[in-house]
């Protein structure tokens, strides 16, 4: 599949065809390799958390937090 079919499929049909290709990636966890920064951005936040300098909500809150950030 080229790059320009991907551009002229509908957004659904894209979607669809990403969660396709992350259930294959990730089918085997163990070949599913974080980068070495994952580890060090993870503790980070917990350290904020643990500190009360860090803000927790539920996904649909911070997606749309995320849409009305100007």
């Amino acid at each position: 599949m080229s790059a320009l079919e991907i551009q002229r499929m509908p957004r659904a049909e894209k979607l669809r065809l990403m969660e396709a290709l992350w259930a294959d990636l990730s089918r085997d966890e163990a070949e599913v390799e974080s980068p070495a920064w994952h580890a060090d951005a993870l503790r980070e936040t917990s350290e904020r958390v643990a500190r009360g300098g860090e803000k927790i909500m539920d996904w649909t809150q911070a997606k749309a937090e995320i849409r009305t950030a100007p």
